[in-house]
Formats: structure tokens, C-alpha cells, sequence
């Protein structure tokens, strides 16, 4: 099936040794993180941004899908970036976020991970119960385009698949069962005004990774899809930051 406009994967070839993996959330599209890719290829970095399977036909192919399919869709692309760079980050915006996480616990040699507004904690009683919604229902109503900036519109789908659902369960816990296992240093970006995940994310984060460098920064002006929102600035100039740092 055809991958429609905004859906499709990005790539950069960058002029240093650094790699970034740019990866997009959950009904989003990677269109959603394509301005923080594109400010890091323009500063040097190879830049992949990788379509992750189900995404970009119709919301119902979500319901197709097994989250082995996404951490096979990141694991390719961290296979090209590795072919060009020698010093390799991890981005990841919403269940970007828990994939970036998932890529840090099996890959020691990255040289650091970035998370926006993440996933990993199952905040909603509801989630627990997708082994069995799957099969009532097909779809809730949607969790995209939560964005403050009133100029920006993101490329999403307007429904959440609960099959699609019930395998995102399947992947964080499949993150939260190694989470001690990142010790790479981190980078995490939380919206004081997120109104698809709670802060508690980032706070259980940030107490939980054994990184020995790892910071909190606090949005005030954005919602969840905050690479595109009021604060995208910030999180492109101290994501910069951090890759220079953490590549010497």
C-alpha cells in the first residue's frame, strides 16, 4: 500500500562521526520529528528517521502489526547510521521515546539518548484490559496532534487502534523490564502541559536510569508533540549541546 505524503522514512548523510536516530510516536508520523532531524543534519549529523511499521496507510494496519516489527524497523535504521558514523545518539519523541530506551538497554556503545515527552509507564487502568478490547473493538477515539502552537498541525491518525494498543502495552513493559540496564548518559525533555502523558514519566525516568549523566529539562510552553511546538527551539539548541558534549 502506498505510504502517503508527510508518512515516509528521512535520511541525511551528515559531514562528521556523529549519528542521530530521529524515531516518531505512536499514530504519528515521522513527519512529527522531522524538524529535529533536519536542524542536527544541518549541523554535521547523519540523521535517520525511520518509518515505523503500520504507520502512513490507514490506522486499521496498526492492528496488524507486533511491536518485534518496530524494534526491527529502529534496529535497521541504527544498522545504516552505523555505516556512515562512528558515534551514535538515540532520539525518540512519545513510544519513539520507549523505543530509544529499548535501543540504550541492547546497545551499550551509544554515545547517548535523547527523550521527548516519552512513554513507559501504562498510566490508564483501561490498558490492562487490551487482551481482550482488541477483540470488541477496533479503535478509541485519537492521542495525536496535541500541540499548543495554534500554526502547527500535525500528520497523525485520527484513531487509536487497540490492537496496535494492546502490542504498545507489549513493548513498554518489555522496556520497563530492563530499565537498569541504561547507563548511557541522558537527555530528557518533559511538558509541564502534556495532555497524552502524565510527568510521572520522566520523573520514575530520571529515578530509575543509572546513567551518571542524565538531566531533566521542563517545558512550559508545549504540549506533547513538542519537537513541533512553542519550545522546539530549546529542544533542538540543548539536544546540540548534549551531542557535542558526549561526543569528545
Amino acid at each position: 500500500m502506498e505510504i502517503q505524503k508527510g508518512w515516509g522514512p528521512f535520511s541525511f548523510k551528515g559531514s562528521s562521526q556523529t549519528g542521530v536516530l530521529v524515531l516518531q510516536g505512536f499514530t504519528g508520523s515521522t513527519s512529527s520529528v522531522y524538524p529535529l532531524g533536519k536542524y542536527l543534519a544541518d549541523k554535521g549529523c547523519h540523521v535517520e528517521i525511520p518509518r515505523l511499521t503500520g504507520h502512513g496507510t490507514r490506522w486499521q494496519d496498526l492492528n496488524k502489526v507486533s511491536f518485534r516489527d518496530w524494534i526491527r524497523d529502529v534496529e535497521d535504521g541504527l544498522a545504516l547510521l552505523k555505516k556512515r558514523a562512528s558515534k551514535i545518539f538515540v532520539a525518540g519523541l512519545s513510544m519513539g521515546g520507549a523505543l530509544t530506551l529499548y535501543l540504550a538497554e541492547k546497545h551499550p556503545e551509544l554515545k547517548g539518548i535523547i527523550l521527548v515527552n516519552h512513554m513507559l509507564l501504562l498510566h490508564n487502568p483501561a490498558l490492562y484490559i487490551t487482551p481482550v478490547l482488541r477483540y470488541i473493538i477496533q479503535s478509541v477515539d485519537g492521542i495525536s496532534n496535541d500541540i499548543k502552537d495554534t500554526n502547527q498541525q500535525e500528520i497523525c491518525y485520527d484513531r487509536t487502534p487497540m490492537g496496535g494498543l494492546h502490542e504498545l502495552t507489549k513493548l513498554l513493559w518489555t522496556v520497563q523490564k530492563d530499565l537498569r540496564k541504561v547507563i548511557q548518559p541522558c537527555l530528557i525533555f518533559k511538558s509541564r502541559n502534556d495532555h497524552v502523558l502524565p510527568v510521572k514519566n520522566a520523573l520514575y525516568t530520571y529515578q530509575k536510569l543509572l546513567s551518571q549523566e542524565k538531566e531533566l529539562v521542563w517545558l512550559e510552553n508545549s504540549y506533547h508533540v513538542a519537537t513541533m511546538d512553542n519550545d522546539k527551539e530549546l529542544i533542538f539548541k540543548k539536544t546540540l549541546e548534549f551531542i557535542n558534549r558526549c561526543s569528545k
